[in-house]
């Protein structure tokens, strides 16, 4: 499933059912109205970024998906209680235009909001990415660091939402973004306050980039 990082609405958690199990799993259902419209069970619905699948539903009320704890590792919806606000998107039909960019709802890393500052009518957000935060380029190959996946005025996803990243700076391991008003009105980003965890979806074709540079090495020694 393909997103776009444009988020349709905003959706309120309204349970949060931990599933009785060894594997600790959990439960969200989310009031929505704008996502139900033409929902079925199994469809795909990105909850703060993240890809999940429609359990069940009610028309234009409520909805429920659940987490693997395999999410709740990789994600801050572990973190969301009842009344919190998500940021919701569908799948990105073959005939929408794609406003934002190719965004998978597949969480690489969760950031750490730092700072929050308006400038004017506008908002400017900074954040930290953890220094463990990597990727493998495959079974044997050793870890790079996420950071080299954000490029100035390149292409991020917070939260689910598409964000061009103003600038990147490896030594404090940060990045900057700012928000105009229209978006500050329509996702969950403007609640937050430094300390909050996000979730950080890097752009996928940085990623294929940094996947090939890798092993082109290895490739090109195995055509001698």
């Amino acid at each position: 499933m393909l997103f776009t990082g444009l988020v349709e609405e905003m959706g309120t958690v309204t349970q949060v059912e931990n599933l009785q199990s060894e594997q600790g799993g959990a439960t969200l259902t989310i009031a929505a109205q704008l996502v139900l419209e033409d929902v079925r069970a199994g469809d795909s619905i990105a909850v703060n970024g993240t890809c999940l699948t429609v359990t069940h539903f009610r028309p234009r009320e409520v909805f429920a998906v659940q987490l693997a704890p395999e999410t709740l590792r990789c994600t801050n919806l572990g973190e969301l209680r009842v009344g919190g606000a998500v940021n919701l998107e569908r799948s990105l039909a073959a005939n929408a235009r794609l406003g934002g960019h190719i965004v998978q709802g597949h969480v690489d890393t969760t950031g750490r909001i730092v700072a929050v500052r308006p400038e004017r009518d506008s908002l400017w957000f900074t954040v930290q990415i953890p220094p463990d935060a990597a990727a493998l380029d495959g079974p044997n190959a050793t870890a790079y660091d996420a950071m080299t996946l954000l490029v100035p005025k390149g292409y991020v996803s917070v939260d689910g939402t598409s964000l061009t990243v103003c600038a990147v700076n490896d030594t404090d391991r940060t990045f900057t973004f700012m928000l105009v008003p229209y978006t500050q009105q329509h996702i969950v980003l403007p609640g937050k306050r430094p300390g909050d965890r996000v979730n950080i979806e890097f752009d996928i074709a940085g990623k294929y980039l940094r996947r090939f540079l890798t092993a082109l090495p290895a490739y090109a020694e195995k055509m001698r």
